[in-house]
Formats: C-alpha cells, structure tokens, sequence
C-alpha cells in the first residue's frame, strides 16, 4: 500500500521534480567507492609536473649565473681595491635592502601579478649584470659604480625572491609544496656548486666581463620560461591582483602583514626556534673551524674534509624533508632540538674523525628542519598575504644574519669553540622544551583568526598544526 501510494505521488508531480527525487534519494544510499592510491611520499613527486620541471631547469640556470657573479664580484673588488673589507662591504651593501625594503617588496608581490612579478625582476636583474658587463669589458668601472650596482641588486631581490618561492609553489598541488622546496634547496646547492666552478673558467678564458654577461643571459632564460608555466591541477590559486573592492581591503598594506605575524603564534614561534638556532647553533663556518684547527689540530684540509661532509649532509637533508607531506612548527622544533644535542656531542668529540661522523647527521637535522620551516612559512599565511609575510622574514633573517656571528664570537671567546658549541647547543634544545611544556601546559591555542579582507575560512595550506 505505501508503495502504491508513493508511486501515485510520484506521477502526479512534474517530471523535472521525479528526476530530482530520483537523483537525491540515489545519492542518499551508500555506494561502494573504489580504493584510492596512497599519497606519494616520493621527494621528486613534485618534478612530476611539466611547469615545475621547467621552473627547477629554470632556476638550476639562474643560481648558476649568479654564484658565478657573486664569486667574480668579490675578485673585482679585490683587485680594483686590494682590501678584503671592501669585499665585505660590498656584500653588506647588496644585503642592505633586504632589511630596510623586504617589507615593501613583499607588498609589492602581494599586490602584482605573479608570473608578471617574477618575468619584470628577472629582467631588471638582467639588464644590471649586462651593464656591469659593459662597464668592465669598457674598463670603465669603480668601487662606487659597482656599491651602486649591488645596492639595486639587493632591492630588486626584495621583490624577485618572495615572489620566485611562491610562483614555485603555485605551479604544484599544495600536498607537493615541500617536495617543491625540497627541489629548490636542491637546485641552489648545485647551482652554488656549478657557478663557483664556472666563474673561474669563465674569468680564465674569457674575461670577468663574461661571467656578468653569463649571469644576464641565466635572467633572461628565467624571464622566458615564465609566461609558459602553468599551475597543475590542484595547486593553490593565486589571490587576485587588482585590488580588492572592500574600502577596508584596498590598502594592502604593509602594516597588514606585519600585524598578521605578530599575532600569529605559530609564525611567532617559528622566527623564535630558527632565530635561536640560527645565532647559536648554524655558524658551522665559525665554530667548527676554531674547533677543528684549536683543540682538534686540524689544519685548513682537515676543515675543508668537515665543509664537504656539512655539504652532503645539506643535500641529503633536502631529499628527506622533500618527502614531508605535513610539517608543523612542532616538527621543525623537535627537529632543530635534536641538532642542538648533536651540537653538544660535537662540541665534546675527542677526535677528527668523531666529529666527522657527528657533522654528517647535524648537517642532515638541519636542512630537513629548514625544509620543515620554509613550507610552514610559505603555505601558512593567506594567500593575499604571503608576500608580506616572506617580507618580514627576510628583514628578521638579515637582522640573525647580521648579529649572530659577532653574539657568537664573543661567546667563543668567553667559553672557547667547545663551550661555545655546547652552551649554544644547550641553549636552543632547553628554549624549545620550554617552549613546548609552556604550550602543553597552557592548552590549545586558537590560531585560526576570523576572515577579513578576502582571506578564506578553509586554509588552502598544509596541515600545520602548532
């Protein structure tokens, strides 16, 4: 009887609402769903996309050109002034900007077109590497023209590497963002390899002049790969350009981006363990080479021998934290603590050989919590504001970069390498088990702040818990 009924029903309604009635109730039942492939771990998975292959290729050809320029600049300057200060002074002088504007050229990236971003500062960092090829090929070049010319180096980086890191990201699902950054660490570390050996071949047979022109030539490769990429399927979309039509949303200030780190603890927390880390606990230049030439008695080879193993460490640990597919400020803390003890084991070791064997895993620690850190930095912010948010983390990293090794210095004289290796060591690992016994005893924490200004409800980012 009830059948009957709900069939007399169903006949006298319209067609299009029986069709609708079909459809809902058919979707309501339970059907039988194939089994999905597990998630790819691979750390290349990311190279499994066409653009992101041409992107890598891409910057391979651009890091080249421009270690090889940064290496030829320091014998120019050396032989135009005979001082090693100058060469320090011109390095500082291109590092300048990034403390002063990367605030500014983060808002830039955040209001511009991103592809067109990227292809303009390639191109501008092109024509300066010509024309300083010019100047020297004309012998027409001093110390001033070449601090002008490394001055407006470093302010256009202030706008092309927040957005180079974050066109690579939008090119691949937002799963594959630490495989992306895993490849890029990658790419800059054979990058740096390839041009410091090119720049001697190149100076050799063809003149300084050459390498700018090499350099140039890398930019412009960059620049016309660019407009041909194309996000994959998945990937995160680029916010909108234009400006938003809300009165409140129009600034697109720099302000906005500050005040978005600062009242986000998960940021806060993030600048914290890699600002500690990178002061007492990343120096390896600085005080494994007073170790290994004072109390070990090594010699200029035996730190060369440390250097490489570091290096291997460096590329191995980017090939493991490329196979991440969530990382969370917590990983890059137990991460960054877990180097810290090696430090402390290191900062004992007996031998040359004993910390050889130490060097290889802190070097692997490291670069895997650095892989760790860059995705949460990178896929955490909204996108509106990711720009910014790259901008106020480069102006604090050049403030570590500029005040850690005299901190650290000055604690190596106080303590010596060994004291200073292990109270540093000390010192990062019990800031961050403080740091996470204060947050399990104080409860969760609400991150998600509430949606303004275009920002979505949904993070399109990775799961990063704090």
């Amino acid at each position: 009887m009830q059948r009957s009924r709900t069939e007399g029903i169903r006949r006298s309604l319209p067609l299009s609402v029986v069709e609708y009635l079909s459809v809902a109730s058919s979707s309501a039942l339970p059907t039988s769903t194939p089994p999905t492939a597990p998630a790819s771990r691979s750390p290349w998975r990311s190279l499994r996309h066409r653009s992101m292959r041409w992107w890598s290729a891409a910057n391979l050809v651009s890091n080249a050109g421009t270690w090889m320029q940064l290496t030829v600049q320091n014998l120019l300057v050396l032989h135009i002034t005979g001082s090693a200060a100058a060469t320090g002074l011109s390095m500082s002088v291109q590092a300048a900007p990034a403390l002063f504007v990367s605030l500014l050229g983060g808002a830039a990236v955040d209001r511009w077109p991103r592809k067109l971003t990227v292809a303009v500062s390639q191109a501008l960092l092109g024509a300066v590497a010509f024309t300083t090829a010019l100047l020297v090929a004309l012998d027409r070049i001093d110390l001033t023209v070449l601090m002008v010319l490394a001055a407006v180096t470093g302010i256009i980086a202030t706008v092309d590497g927040p957005a180079c890191a974050l066109l690579g990201n939008d090119l691949v699902p937002v799963a594959d963002v630490p495989s992306a950054i895993g490849v890029g660490a990658l790419v800059h570390s054979a990058g740096r390899l390839a041009g410091t050996a090119l720049a001697g071949m190149t100076v050799a047979f063809l003149g300084t002049s050459a390498a700018y022109a090499a350099n140039g030539l890398s930019f412009l490769f960059v620049a016309s790969v660019v407009p041909f990429l194309r996000p994959a399927p998945g990937a995160a979309q680029e916010p909108p350009a234009e400006p938003r039509k809300a009165p409140a949303c129009a600034g697109m200030t720099v302000r906005e981006g500050l005040t978005f780190f600062v009242r986000r603890p998960r940021l806060v927390a993030l600048a914290g363990i890699t600002g500690i880390s990178s002061v007492f606990g990343r120096n390896y230049g600085l005080t494994l080479a007073v170790l290994v030439t004072g109390p070990l008695a090594g010699g200029a080879g035996a730190f060369g021998t440390v250097s490489t193993v570091l290096a291997v460490g460096g590329i191995l640990g980017a090939v493991l934290g490329a196979r991440l597919r969530r990382p969370s400020v917590r990983t890059v803390g137990l991460l960054a603590a877990a180097g810290a003890l090696l430090q402390v084991v290191a900062g004992l070791s007996p031998s040359l050989a004993v910390l050889l064997v130490l060097v290889l895993p802190m070097a692997i620690v490291e670069s895997v919590s650095d892989t760790a850190g860059t995705a949460v930095l990178q896929t955490d912010p909204p996108p509106h504001l990711r720009g910014r948010v790259l901008g106020v983390w480069a102006s604090i990293g050049t403030v570590w970069g500029l005040g850690g090794p005299p901190l650290l210095g000055l604690l190596m004289e106080w303590a010596g390498a060994r004291g200073a290796l292990v109270a540093g060591g000390l010192l990062i690992a019990g800031s961050i088990g403080a740091g996470l016994l204060v947050r399990r005893r104080g409860g969760t924490v609400a991150l998600t702040p509430a949606p303004k200004c275009g920002d979505v409800t949904g993070r399109e980012a990775l799961g990063t818990a704090a």
